[in-house]
């Protein structure tokens, strides 16, 4: 099924910080620049260096344009909340959806001890997350101190999972709404993921469509000319470098006419590329999987080291990702 995804410009709401620390040194992607309406322009890749001990803010915030957790029962809710049944693909799970900015520098005020006074000094390097939640469950929240804590590990989770940051659970919450201001974004939200009757709600469509044979009729089995065969679904190579500081992926299909390209589908995420020609080609990487699932998807391809060495890279920036088919050369070329 392709998951349709609809572009959402996010004002987040302030509701509560949290303080942590880095418990690893890495790096991060540095967020782009926001305009006044929020538009982000496409800017030279930033990379921060994230030391060992830094302190990490997360602002969780609310705006109404992300999906609220679908319907569920209470005993569907505590089972999420205990990690025994959180499945964004289930219909029948509960799960609540969340969008993470990138990281931005801040700097937080410290106290210098090498002084009588103890003042405190501006200066102090800190890193910055906007966790986006829709206010549905602000309410709760607010109220329940184990649904909080929920809230707050999904954010740490999310954290982890789209950057290479290892948190500390030791989490502090300052007697501030938010750390900064939370900025305003676009972000791409699957459409299934809200509900039924909203402005945003698509159903997901198939990927492949089964295309009926024609009649027998319209058959001339005398003809000797016969229409060439293409390997079903064949996964095509592809390859991978950076220009200008963005990432630039090459998928070559030399068997794509022009005629197929308007049934073309390709999905970007930050850690996930999906292409598919209808009966063709598809092609899936997952930079979540394991090297060794890699070397298994790619092991009829020459794209293996590729796909090992990308996933080694940062996330893919969705937000300013664009892609342009090069007829002529037989490829489709990736921005991201």
């Amino acid at each position: 099924m392709a998951t349709c995804k609809v572009p959402v410009a996010l004002n987040p709401v302030p509701g509560f910080c949290l303080k942590s620390r880095s418990t690893n040194d890495t790096v991060v992607h540095a967020t782009a620049a926001v305009d006044s309406q929020g538009a982000q322009p496409t800017p030279a890749s930033t990379l921060i260096p994230v030391p060992k001990g830094l302190k990490v803010f997360v602002n969780i915030a609310w705006d109404a344009n992300v999906p609220p957790p679908p319907q569920g029962s209470e005993d569907t809710i505590q089972n999420a909340m205990k990690g025994l049944d959180i499945d964004e693909s289930d219909p029948k799970g509960w799960f609540v959806p969340l969008v993470l900015s990138d990281a931005r520098q801040e700097h937080d005020k410290g106290r210098c001890y090498c002084t009588p006074l103890h003042l405190p000094i501006a200066g102090l390097p800190a890193l910055v997350f906007d966790a986006i939640f829709n206010p549905s469950i602000k309410s709760r929240t607010l109220k329940d101190p184990d649904f909080k804590s929920f809230v707050i590990e999904l954010a740490c989770q999310r954290i982890e999972a789209q950057t290479t940051i290892v948190l500390s659970r030791q989490i502090a919450t300052p007697n501030i709404a938010s750390k900064g201001k939370p900025q305003p974004r676009k972000a791409l939200v699957p459409a299934s993921l809200y509900p039924s009757g909203h402005p945003n709600h698509r159903a997901p469509t198939k990927l492949i469509q089964e295309i009926a044979s024609p009649p027998a009729s319209k058959l001339t089995p005398t003809s000797i000319l016969k229409t060439p065969q293409h390997p079903s679904n064949a996964v095509p190579s592809w390859s991978w470098s950076e220009e200008n500081s963005r990432l630039r992926i090459v998928i070559h299909v030399p068997m794509l006419t022009r005629a197929l390209i308007s049934q073309s589908t390709l999905e970007v995420e930050s850690r996930r590329v999906i292409f598919c020609v209808p009966s063709l080609y598809v092609l899936d990487i997952d930079l979540n999987a394991s090297d060794a699932e890699l070397t298994a998807t790619f092991s009829k391809t020459d794209s293996v080291t590729q796909a090992v060495l990308l996933k080694r890279k940062r996330d893919l920036d969705i937000d300013n990702a664009k892609a342009e088919w090069h007829v002529a050369d037989k490829s489709l070329i990736l921005y991201a």
